[in-house]
C-alpha cells in the first residue's frame, strides 16, 4: 500500500504520515515548497502548484490511496483577500489533483479521502447533526465547506471510493487550537467565550489520523463526521483544560463584542455551536481511543509532560 497525501507537513498530515510509517505504509506527498521535498524510500516528496494547476505526475506512481488535506488555514483574520485564499486553496488543490488523476493510469487507486469540516452545519445549541443533514450554515465557513465538498464530489467519476471527513476541533499538543486555548489559561486570563453553552465537537489527533487511514483502507464511500462520540460545551472544555494545567479560572466569560472588535468576522468560530454525531463512523466499525474529553486531554498532557522530561526545549511547544 502507498498513500499520496496533500498537506502532509501540516498538523493532521504529519500525524497521518507518522501512523503510516508505524504501519509500514509508504507515503508520497505533494508540497508547494521545493525546500520541503525529500526523497526517502518510504517518504517521497513531489512539487505542485495548485494556483497554477501544476503537479508532478510521478507522485501517483504506485499509489493505491489518496488523502487530501490541502488548504490555507482559516486562523488568519478574514480579510476579503484571505477569505478568497481560503476558498481558492481548497478548490484549486482538488482541481489540480483531479487533472493529475485524469492524466495517469488510475486503475491501481482504490480510495480517495478528502478533508472537510463540521463548519457546514448550522449554528445551533439544540440540534444534533448527522451526515444526513442538508441545511448549510449561513456563514463564510458554511459556504466554503459546501463548495469544497462539491469539488471533492467530482472525483466520483473515477473507479475508486470517494469519502469526505468533516473534521471538528482537533486536539493536539503539537499545534492547532489547543495550545492557543491553553496560553491564556496558563497566564491566569483564561475564560470561556460568550455564554459558554456553545457545543464543541472535538477529536483527538490520534483518533483523527486513524480515522483517515480506516476510511481509506476500507474504501468507505460518502460523508463521515471526524468527531469524538461526546461533544462538550465551551465551558466544560475550558474547565477541563484548566484542570489539566492545574490553573484556576478567575475571569468571567468573554463577551462576543470585544472579540468581534479584535478578530472581526473570524470571531464567529469562537461562538458558533455545532453538536455533531460520530454514530455513522462507529457503525462502520471504527473504535475511538479517546471517546471523552477528560481522557483525551489527560492523554495529551501526559504525552506533553513525558516529552518535556525527555527534552526540556519542547516545553513551550507542548505546554503553552
Amino acid at each position: 500500500m502507498k498513500i499520496l497525501i496533500t498537506g502532509a507537513t501540516g498538523l493532521v498530515g504529519s500525524a497521518i504520515v507518522e501512523l503510516c510509517h508505524k504501519k509500514n505504509i509508504d507515503v508520497n506527498y505533494l508540497s508547494t515548497s521545493k525546500s520541503k521535498i525529500v526523497s526517502n524510500p518510504n517518504y517521497k516528496g513531489f512539487y505542485w502548484n495548485p494556483a497554477k494547476g501544476e503537479i508532478d505526475l510521478e507522485c501517483f506512481e504506485g499509489v493505491t490511496s489518496i488523502i487530501n488535506l490541502a488548504g490555507v488555514s482559516i486562523s488568519k483574520r478574514w480579510t476579503e483577500s484571505n477569505k478568497q485564499a481560503i476558498l481558492n486553496s481548497r478548490i484549486n488543490s482538488l482541481k489540480t489533483l483531479r487533472t493529475g488523476v485524469d492524466s495517469v493510469d488510475s486503475s491501481k487507486i482504490e480510495s480517495f479521502v478528502s478533508a472537510s469540516a463540521i463548519g457546514i452545519y448550522p449554528d445551533s445549541l439544540s440540534s444534533y447533526y448527522s451526515e444526513e443533514e442538508e441545511a448549510v450554515d449561513d456563514s463564510f465557513l458554511g459556504s466554503v465547506v459546501q463548495a469544497w465538498e462539491k469539488e471533492a464530489d467530482t472525483f466520483n467519476k473515477f473507479n475508486f471510493s470517494v469519502a469526505k471527513i468533516r473534521i471538528g476541533l482537533v486536539l493536539s499538543a503539537k499545534g492547532g487550537a489547543l495550545p492557543e486555548m491553553a496560553k491564556p489559561i496558563n497566564n491566569y486570563v483564561g475564560a470561556a467565550f460568550g455564554t459558554g453553552d456553545q457545543w464543541q465537537s472535538w477529536i483527538h489527533i490520534n483518533d483523527l489520523s486513524r480515522m483517515f487511514l480506516f476510511v481509506a483502507n476500507n474504501k468507505l464511500q460518502g460523508v463521515f463526521n471526524g468527531v469524538a462520540p461526546n461533544p462538550v460545551c465551551n465551558n466544560k472544555l475550558i474547565k477541563e483544560i484548566a484542570k489539566q494545567l492545574k490553573k484556576p479560572l478567575i475571569l468571567p466569560n468573554i463577551p462576543e463584542f470585544p472579540m468581534k472588535l479584535i478578530l472581526g468576522e473570524m470571531s464567529y468560530i469562537l461562538f458558533a455551536s455545532q453538536r455533531v454525531s460520530s454514530k455513522k463512523m462507529e457503525e462502520e466499525g471504527f473504535n475511538f481511543h479517546y471517546p471523552n474529553i477528560c481522557k483525551a486531554l489527560k492523554g495529551i498532557y501526559s504525552e506533553a509532560t513525558k516529552v518535556k522530561q525527555e527534552s526540556p526545549v519542547s516545553q513551550t511547544e507542548f505546554m503553552s
